[in-house]
Formats: structure tokens, sequence, C-alpha cells
């Protein structure tokens, strides 16, 4: 028969009883429960892509689904004959979640949206390459016909023959 205690739902009674222990073994319970899904905090926007918002708001939105995902594996875990659910694992879960998540926001919203932090330098920007042009269709006439016109300026061709017909001086 194994003895298993059982499970806690009062918030902060493991954490009490942890720092009760000494601060080494609040250092190493504390701190697993915090890195444990910690980097969902930082997977669930890139999932969705939903940092677009308020910093707020995706905290939100990225807390409280780290937040079911950690109660979830806690009901989960509890189905389990030698393990018991503690309402401290999915409070240090979540926050683990909301703090990766605060540490990597700013970084991650300037990569998926393409923004400049506050601060960062901008890098220059580059000329964008146009297009490239269709290709002419068969059988139909190698001039200006079977080709499409670009807005921007006269075609390569076009500029050769200009500068082959004007006069240098």
């Amino acid at each position: 028969m194994l003895w298993v205690s059982p499970g806690n739902v009062e918030p902060l009674a493991t954490i009490r009883a942890d720092l009760e222990r000494g601060p080494e073994e609040a250092t190493r319970t504390i701190g697993a429960g915090l890195v444990r899904l910690a980097p969902l905090g930082v997977l669930l926007p890139l999932l969705w892509q939903r940092l677009g918002g308020t910093r707020f708001a995706s905290l939100f939105r990225t807390g409280f689904l780290g937040g079911m995902i950690a109660l979830a594996l806690e009901v989960g875990q509890s189905f389990v004959p030698s393990r018991v659910a503690d309402v401290d694992t999915v409070i240090l879960n979540t926050v683990g979640i909301a703090l990766a998540h605060q540490l990597c926001y700013s970084r991650l919203r300037h990569r998926l949206l393409r923004e400049p932090r506050q601060g960062a330098r901008t890098p220059a920007r580059r000329r964008a390459t146009p297009p490239p042009a269709a290709a002419p269709e068969r059988g139909a006439d190698p001039g200006r016909a079977g080709r499409a016109r670009r807005c921007w300026g006269p075609a390569r061709s076009e500029r050769r023959e200009t500068a082959a017909l004007s006069p240098r001086g």
C-alpha cells in the first residue's frame, strides 16, 4: 500500500510549508513550479500570432489559457493513483507563464509585427524590389503586346533603346 497525502485545495498552503522548510527547499520547489510551464508564455502568443492590442490584453489571454492548461494537467494528474492535485502548482505554473510572457513580449511583438521597439535602432529601409515581369504569351508579338507594363518606369529593354538613340555629348 502506497501512502499518499491528501490533495491541497487551500491556496498558498504548500508554498508556506516550503518556506518553513528553509530557503533552499523553497527555492527549489517554487522555482520548479514557476519554470515548469513557463515556455507556454512565449509559445501561446506565437501559436495564434496574437500579440496585437495592448500588452495587458495579451497577458490576460496568455495567462488565462496557460492557467486552464495548468488546471487540466493537475486534474488529469489526480487520476494517477500515486499523484494528488495541488492548487499551488496551478498558481505557480500560471505565474511562471505570465512572467515569461512579460519578459518576452516586446521582442516577440517586434519580430512578429515588425514594429520597432522603443529605444531600439531601426535599420535603414531597403528599397522594395519590383515583382518579376510576366512572361510573354506563346505566339504573341515579341514587342510590347505580350509583356506586362511596369508601372514604376520603363522596362530595361526600353531604357537600352532610349540610351542607344540619345546623342552622347
